[in-house]
């Protein structure tokens, strides 16, 4: 939702009113404009900006990204903030408190997905598959494979050394580069060649297509599709032609997983172990977890090929959002803080203590103290998703004396809250040390701090992407040291945003990466 709302340009938006305005019958106009519980007794929704006829309240959040412009707004109408986006009635929740009762308190009125959004029906493959299905006992069988069998501790564990073969492959291309290297550009490359590989084995011949779909998708995401405003408007479905695009390019994406599976299938009654087959990686591929389970048939709701793509597909997008926006904020952020980066360096390389030969892994950096906060505070500036995937009210729910109708759209700033001065110290500023002695996590106990979500919506990769963020930054932290290129200060760096499958920096990190002397990379 965040993502189609920050980009609707002006010109678009007046030439969607007069449409709307012209072609739509009175009844439509009329669904459109009411606001959910007008039916008498009045219902007492949560406070508002003003509203437009047919628009809503599209107007006020087309200003610059979403989650600022719905912080800022947020600022002048309460914790709980009542938007008619187009025809969607949404929530949007801005304080600690007030998320602790959408995601703890209420959690089961609250715990499903938006079911009129046209994005999330394709992406999420209309709910077939974790991340955007509706709450229910498909659902919870998918949480429960989710978290038992592929993102369990075991299966994290299993993983490692994918993870330190791709990490090592990143250090490799860096110590080769010749001059400024383009760090966005490396770390955001490391992200999807390790998850697929975790996903599908070592040698799919599939990968590099699948990557190149999926960064289609992202792109077409990032833009707007006004039938998620407007979804009974025939009108407006006719003029998308964006989601047939979108459509197109998450077919192909579905397309290639059902040939990786096809591959696998036949690969795996044969000896010769080609193209994404059983034998690359038989205790650490996730796919290969998933057709077993198929294969043992034991489950309520059978795994069909198309319910895998759309699993593969949430974990892929979910990963690589939060791996490659992170390391890329978390350098960018310290490369602004001489000090800080000074400290974080001085933590590893402690720890590490002197030489070290290769890639270094998770197991070798029990004692660290300092990198850990530097994470934490990396996702409390910068959430990798800011206003949480969106959710919906499966009921009727009164909230803080408000009442909130079934079927409202929910969303959750976790940007405005983890930059709320009543929660934290100079909030805007970085500053890892806020961490030491504060048990303050992002595990789902502390709502002022939910990167990740809470309750049974809780993104259930949070292991998986710690622990690869961990050892990521340690590595390249430990064998380099990092500069500006000539010329430039850290006042310099620009931390514009801008939007993707999740929220990235809008200009590349340029940085000189200069071999730390006890290092063996080199």
């Amino acid at each position: 939702m965040e993502l189609l709302i920050t980009t609707l340009y002006a010109v678009s938006l007046a030439t969607v009113i007069v449409l709307l305005l012209w072609f739509h019958k009175p009844a439509v106009v009329g669904k459109a404009t009411a606001v959910p519980g007008d039916e008498k007794p009045r219902r007492r929704l949560p406070p508002g900006p003003w509203t437009l006829p047919v628009i809503g309240s599209i107007h006020h959040v087309v200003r610059g990204l979403g989650h600022r412009t719905m912080m800022e707004l947020s600022r002048r109408h309460g914790p709980l903030m009542f938007l008619r986006l187009g025809e969607v009635p949404t929530l949007v929740v801005s304080s600690a408190e007030a998320a602790e009762l959408v995601m703890k308190t209420h959690d089961l009125a609250f715990c499903s997905r938006p079911t009129t959004s046209v994005t999330i029906d394709i992406v999420g493959c209309k709910g077939k598959g974790l991340g955007f299905a509706p709450y229910g006992d498909r659902w919870r069988q998918m949480k429960k494979i989710t978290v038992v069998e592929l993102l369990s501790a075991t299966q994290v564990k299993r993983i490692e050394s994918i993870r330190a073969h791709e990490v090592g492959r990143l250090l490799e291309s860096i110590a080769a580069a010749r001059g400024a290297v383009n760090v966005s550009a490396e770390v955001k490359a490391l992200a999807p060649d390790l998850v697929a590989r975790a996903m599908f084995g070592g040698n799919c011949a599939e990968k590099a297509d699948f990557i190149r779909r999926y960064n289609e998708v992202s792109q077409l995401v990032s833009g707007f599709f006004l039938v998620d405003l407007f979804p009974s408007s025939r009108l407006v479905r006719w003029l998308s032609i964006g989601e047939r695009r979108l459509l197109r390019s998450y077919g192909g994406i579905q397309r290639i997983i059902a040939s990786i599976i096809e591959s696998r299938k036949a690969a795996s009654t044969s000896d010769d172990g080609d193209n994404c087959s059983l034998h690359d990686h038989p205790a650490e591929d996730l796919l290969g977890v998933l057709l077993r389970l198929q294969k043992e048939g034991s489950l309520a709701f059978p795994l069909t090929s198309e319910i895998i793509g759309a699993v593969m597909f949430d974990i892929f997008g979910g990963a690589t959002t939060t791996l490659g926006s992170t390391m890329e904020w978390a350098i960018s952020e310290l490369i602004k803080k001489p000090e800080t980066m000074r400290k974080t360096q001085e933590d590893i390389r402690r720890v590490l203590g002197g030489s070290r030969r290769g890639v270094i892994t998770n197991t070798d950096l029990v004692g660290l103290t300092y990198l850990p906060m530097v994470i934490k505070e990396v996702l409390r500036l910068h959430p990798p998703n800011p206003l949480l995937v969106p959710r919906e009210s499966r009921e009727d729910c009164q909230v803080m004396g408000y009442n909130i109708p079934k079927g409202t759209k929910v969303l959750v700033n976790a940007f405005a809250i983890s930059r709320d001065s009543r929660y934290w110290t100079d909030p805007e500023d970085f500053s890892p040390d806020r961490f030491q002695n504060n048990n303050v996590d992002y595990k789902g106990t502390y709502f002022e701090f939910t990167p990740f979500g809470v309750g049974r919506r809780r993104c259930p990769a949070i292991m998986f992407a710690t622990s690869t963020l961990e050892i990521a930054l340690a590595n390249l932290l430990y064998h380099f040291d990092w500069a500006l290129p000539d010329g430039v200060s850290p006042e310099m760096v620009d931390m514009s945003e801008q939007y993707g499958m999740g929220v990235t920096k809008k200009l590349d990190l340029h940085l000189r990466a200069i071999p730390y002397v006890h290092s063996n990379m080199t």
